[in-house]
Formats: C-alpha cells, sequence, structure tokens
C-alpha cells in the first residue's frame, strides 16, 4: 500500500478511537449483551412457518409430514428465542440484580409461555385473513393474500411480537415491529392492542401507536395515522394512554389522522378520507371532510378557475382507497 495513503488511513483510525472514547451513548461496546437482529428475524421466518404450516412448509424433506416440520421448526425456535430473550433480560436494568442462573430459567419460562399461546395467535390471524378476504374485492384467494399482502404480514408480526410484550420482553418486540415496518411501511407498535378480524387495505403509511386500542372487525386504509396528540412531554408520557381507541366495526379511510389518548371512536362509525380528528366520534357516526374546492388553471383565457362543490349527496369522494 502506499505510505501516504497508509499515514492518511492511521491517521483517521486515531481520530475515530479519540472519538469513541468520549462517552456517548452509541459508543458503548456490548457486542455480546445484546438481542441480535438477524437471529431474531430468522425466528420471525420460522414462527411464520408454524403460523402457516400448509403454505411455508419446508421443502427439504424427502418425505413431508407436519409433524416432523413443526418438531424441527419448534426446537429451533426454542433454542434461539430463549438465547434472546436471555440476554435481553440480562440487559435490562430491572434484572441487574438477578443471578445468570435466575436469568436463563426465566427466559425458558417465558419462552415456553409465548409458545404455549402460539395456537390463540393462529386464531386471531384466521380471522384476520377472513378480515382480508372480505374486505377486498381485488382478492381472488386466500393464497394470494397469504403470500403477496404486506398488510398480512405486518399483522402476523404484531400479533407475534404483542405476545412477547405482554410478557415483558424487552427490545425483542420492536424489532419485530420494526422489520415488519421496513418491509411494509406499516408502522404498528407491539404494544397496541388489536381486537379480531383486522384489516389493513393497501396499508403504507399507516402509523398505530403504543397505547392505541381497537375492537373487532375495523377497517384501516392506507395513510392512517392513530397517533398521540402531542409528545412534547416526552419520557414523562411513559405509560400514559396518548392513543386512541375505535371501538367494533369502525372503517377508517386513507389520510385519516385520529390523535389523543381520550379519544375514541364509537363502534360502526365510519371516519372519511383526511380527516382529522382530535375529539371523540358517536358511534354509528359518518364523518367527513365537505364542500371540496377544485382549482384549474385556463391556459386559453390565462385565468385560475375554481369550482366549489356545494352538493351534500354527492359524497362519492368520501371513501378515498
Amino acid at each position: 500500500m502506499d505510505e501516504n495513503l497508509l499515514k492518511r488511513i492511521n491517521k483517521l483510525i486515531k481520530k475515530y478511537m479519540e472519538d469513541y472514547s468520549g462517552g456517548k451513548d452509541i459508543d458503548i461496546l456490548k457486542p455480546f449483551d445484546r438481542p441480535d437482529k438477524k437471529t431474531i428475524i430468522d425466528i420471525l421466518d420460522k414462527l411464520q412457518k408454524m403460523v402457516f404450516p400448509g403454505y411455508l412448509k419446508n421443502r427439504s424433506f424427502r418425505v413431508y409430514t407436519l409433524k416432523n416440520d413443526i418438531s424441527m421448526q419448534l426446537e429451533d425456535v426454542i433454542f434461539h428465542l430463549m438465547k434472546q430473550v436471555e440476554i435481553a433480560l440480562s440487559y435490562d436494568d430491572k434484572n441487574s440484580e438477578d443471578t445468570q442462573e435466575k436469568i436463563q430459567k426465566k427466559a425458558e419460562n417465558l419462552t415456553f409461555e409465548f409458545l404455549e399461546q402460539m395456537p390463540t395467535v393462529r386464531d386471531y390471524i384466521e380471522t384476520d385473513l377472513q378480515a382480508f378476504f372480505d374486505g377486498d374485492p381485488a382478492a381472488h384467494t386466500k393464497d394470494e393474500i397469504i403470500f403477496s399482502y404486506p398488510g398480512l404480514y405486518a399483522i402476523f408480526v404484531y400479533r407475534i411480537a404483542h405476545v412477547l410484550y405482554e410478557l415483558d420482553i424487552p427490545l425483542i418486540p420492536r424489532i419485530m415491529t420494526e422489520h415488519a415496518h421496513s418491509l411494509t411501511g406499516i408502522d404498528i407498535n407491539p404494544g397496541a392492542t388489536i381486537g379480531k378480524y383486522f384489516f389493513i387495505d393497501h396499508g403504507t403509511g399507516i402509523v398505530i401507536g403504543e397505547t392505541t386500542m381497537i375492537g373487532d372487525h375495523v377497517k384501516i386504509y392506507q395513510g392512517v395515522t392513530l397517533g398521540a396528540l402531542s409528545t412534547k412531554g416526552g419520557r414523562s408520557l411513559n405509560n400514559v394512554k396518548r392513543h386512541p381507541t375505535l371501538e367494533d366495526n369502525v372503517t377508517v379511510y386513507s389520510g385519516a389522522s385520529i390523535l389523543g389518548g381520550d379519544t375514541v371512536i364509537g363502534e360502526n362509525a365510519v371516519i372519511g378520507g383526511n380527516c382529522f380528528i382530535t375529539h371523540s366520534v358517536a358511534k354509528d357516526a359518518k364523518l367527513s371532510i365537505k364542500n371540496q374546492e377544485l382549482v384549474n388553471f385556463n391556459e386559453e383565457s390565462g385565468m385560475v378557475e375554481s369550482k366549489h362543490f356545494d352538493d351534500d349527496n354527492d359524497d362519492s369522494w368520501f371513501y378515498v382507497i
């Protein structure tokens, strides 16, 4: 290597090492004391095969049987998840006074508690799949939804992560949901509570905050935000209900924002596209933004022309999907 180039590289290394010794939070070195993202994603992939065994079966078997496949997947998940949970628990200050043996045992018990709930997770996902099929006329088969719909994948990951969240396992649930977020554009915090038959259409740009509560048979379209009214309180808002509640059979069309922990959308309500809501809505209500004005530039006259829509009976634009 050119001597001058080597000097420049060594100078950079020295500069970086001096910077790394500055005490920044991002400099803390614990390479073996934090959960491994790649391993967690691999666990998710195996859990997906366990949730959809007829669709994502292991094709490496010469003679396939469901029992053999599930046994192998389960053994692998148990081994790796126990280790990742153990690391996460050790990383959490709440367990700082526990012995490593006690943390290992706790990780083992939590892993089995989680896996014992997989049949319940599958029950919920079965209803979600039905909601997708019933709600989307573009879906020709349920196979198409399982193999290709990002919304169902985001819900699957949320369902898995939510169980881990409820077991008070640190870090791992959020790593899972942010992985789904990066793939789908759908951001569901694992702390949200979501009922059965949950349908996300298109999905991109959806945000569902940590303390959101969603009932059964709820439909949400792209660009919807279920968020906090304000986060200027910072850490003082931790564990405070900051996000809205949507009761059963609510439909929220694209671009709508529903904000605030005290905001409740009553059952059977319909929220039209682009609505901005910070107060509760009565059940059976139908909210929309009326009286749109379209503006057009007329090149012949050189004038800007506008048309105001006052016909209250024309709500064809209301359902923005």
